[in-house]
């Protein structure tokens, strides 16, 4: 199997796609196309962080017994990045293009600071501490699968 971290990045890149290609609709104005591209971004996004706060970060706080380090702060983001969603997703239904921007900007900003933390931080501690974790290795086949990657 391939590395949480290559698992994780990857995910973080094809987020980062999907984001580009929803933020370059609404600058053409093409809402329609950018309401659905937002939506499944928004899928991708919240997808990725059930398998961290459902497998991965309960699994290195098991192993490690730190529960108000990286984790906490990670999930703290999280929880700012699902508000920006929902306005980015309330802005491009309601074609509202200042609002789509003033929430992509933000977003991009907190996404790109986010993930530097988890690929050069968190991800390289929690492949130590959760090598032998079944659970976490079960929830990144299945991730894997749906970026297509069989590795």
């Amino acid at each position: 199997m391939t590395t949480l971290s290559r698992i994780m990045h990857r995910d973080h890149t094809r987020c980062d796609m999907l984001f580009s290609e929803a933020e370059a609709c609404a600058q053409a104005g093409q809402w329609r196309s950018c309401a659905a591209l937002t939506a499944q971004f928004a899928e991708t996004v919240l997808n990725h962080f059930s398998i961290e706060e459902n497998a991965i970060f309960p699994g290195f706080e098991a192993s490690t017994g730190m529960t108000s380090g990286p984790t906490a702060v990670m999930r703290s983001e999280h929880e700012q990045m699902r508000r920006l969603l929902e306005a980015l997703g309330n802005a491009a239904r309601n074609e509202d293009a200042d609002g789509f921007g003033d929430s992509a900007e933000t977003l991009l900003i907190l996404m790109q600071q986010h993930n530097l933390k988890e690929e050069n931080i968190l991800y390289p501690m929690c492949e130590q501490a959760l090598a032998d974790d079944a659970g976490v290795r079960e929830h990144l086949v299945i991730l894997q699968k749906e970026m297509g990657d069989e590795q």
